[in-house]
């Protein structure tokens, strides 16, 4: 889909703010201690749920910052960060800055008093890089406390253009033309359409809280989406369930899942990235994840060794799913937010460099990421996907987006009860149950 297509596909949706990384890590041996404005030689430990490539290239993101300023970063990625932050602060041992991924845990954090609020450098810096909506998620109590990060697009379903050619099939418009076109591959091929993976450590579940968020807003609407965000609709909600209802036509049958993995259970055993490696090999024809997936295709090699291409000509490529009604389509995202546990010098130069267009510049050229500082260069993406993706989330004004509704909630609803709901469901428990159980997050 061309970008002047999707810009007029984006239904006007409030911005409410952004999602996904994580922290862990000690704070000895840091720029802690005394402090006297001297940076040279201290190190500054960043920690988060970043992990693998993308952790290596997060810390050579800071490369040109380190001989500038003489200030070593260092991050350290945590697949157990979500469960393990909160912890690791409130017993003493928070890290310098921590990457948070959903605002409903950064809250949690913020209320521990262990984070700092935000030097005055990087309120400005905000103010002039991104849109007001993105600098309230970090604020509570009228104070401002963790700028954005990395953002995200979420709802895309990711494909093989050769193989649709193959097929003589094409993008599908609506929902029912997308399960239409499920059925065809299921008979041109004879094997399962789809692929999914449930499992990432502690945060095992939450791809299908984006499954889920994107029916909600797609059947229900905008206002409930928001309600239901904010704890006001319950999921126990013949609107809610009628969204588990729409994702389970398609993830909870056999016909249609799990390709290249094995049953409908296997999808919680299946690690969320490694879909891409299938989807690219041509044994996944569909896959539903968010832009960041295409940084799991930098970690794929093809059959002749190099590494797909991602372009709508290319190796594989995404459309975002579309709504019920065809020209009618919603789209959510997320992002991550960047909070200091202290006020020394060095933390805070790092924290001012984080909320800057020169840092969304180094990160986004290196690949498979996008973000919505609106002063960064988006020809700098690495593929012609994430360039569109990322002047879609620049853009101000009517073409904007719903924050992910999970992000949002408390971290024991959020980042708990829904997470394990769904891995609950996927291994079959009613969804009546399932609702129940997921409600149940707002008495912890």
């Amino acid at each position: 889909m061309a970008l002047s297509q999707r810009y007029r596909l984006l239904a006007p949706l409030a911005l409410l703010g952004a999602t996904a990384i994580a922290l862990a890590g000690c704070a000895e041996a840091s720029s802690g201690g005394g402090d006297d404005g001297n940076v040279e030689g201290k190190t500054v430990r960043i920690s988060g749920g970043i992990t693998g490539g993308e952790a290596d290239a997060l810390n050579k993101s800071f490369e040109s910052f380190e001989k500038d300023t003489g200030i070593k970063v260092e991050y350290t990625g945590d697949k157990g960060f979500e469960g393990n932050i909160v912890t690791k602060v409130t017993g003493g041992d928070a890290p310098d800055i921590a990457i948070v991924p959903q605002p409903g845990l950064l809250k949690t954090l913020v209320e521990t008093g262990k984070v700092t609020e935000a030097p005055d450098a990087v309120s400005k810096a905000v103010d002039e890089n991104w849109s007001e909506s993105w600098k309230e998620i970090g604020t509570f109590d009228d104070t401002f406390y963790a700028a954005p990060m990395l953002a995200n697009l979420k709802g895309y379903i990711w494909y093989s253009p050769a193989k649709f050619k193959e097929w003589g099939v094409e993008t599908p418009k609506t929902w029912d033309e997308m399960i239409a076109l499920t059925d065809t591959i299921r008979e041109k091929t004879g094997a399962a359409p789809w692929c999914a993976g449930f499992a990432s450590g502690d945060a095992s579940g939450w791809p299908g809280t984006d499954w889920v968020e994107d029916l909600v807003l797609r059947t229900a609407g905008a206002d409930v989406y928001d309600d239901w965000a904010s704890g006001d609709v319950e999921f126990t909600d013949p609107q809610i369930k009628k969204a588990f209802d729409a994702v389970g036509t398609i993830l909870l049958n056999p016909d249609y899942v799990n390709a290249g993995f094995g049953d409908v259970k296997s999808i919680n055993s299946t690690a969320f990235g490694d879909v891409a490696a299938k989807v690219a090999d041509g044994s996944c024809a569909l896959t539903h994840q968010a832009s960041f997936l295409s940084a799991n295709f930098l970690d794929v090699k093809n059959a002749d060794g190099e590494t797909p291409e991602v372009a709508p000509d290319g190796d594989v490529y995404a459309f975002i799913m579309p709504g019920m009604t065809e020209g009618e389509l919603q789209v959510e995202g997320g992002g991550e937010f960047v909070a200091g546990f202290n006020d020394n010098a060095a933390t805070q130069q790092v924290l001012e460099f984080m909320a800057s267009a020169e840092f969304a510049d180094a990160r986004v050229k290196l690949g498979g990421v996008i973000s919505a500082n609106k002063n960064a260069d988006a020809s700098l993406a690495s593929s012609e996907f994430l360039q569109e993706a990322m002047k879609v989330v620049q853009e101000q004004g009517e073409n904007v987006f719903r924050f992910d509704a999970s992000d949002l909630m408390p971290s024991t609803v959020g980042s708990g009860s829904f997470w394990k709901g769904m891995v609950d469901w996927i291994d079959g428990k009613d969804t009546d149950q399932v609702l129940s159980d997921i409600q149940a997050g707002y008495e912890n």
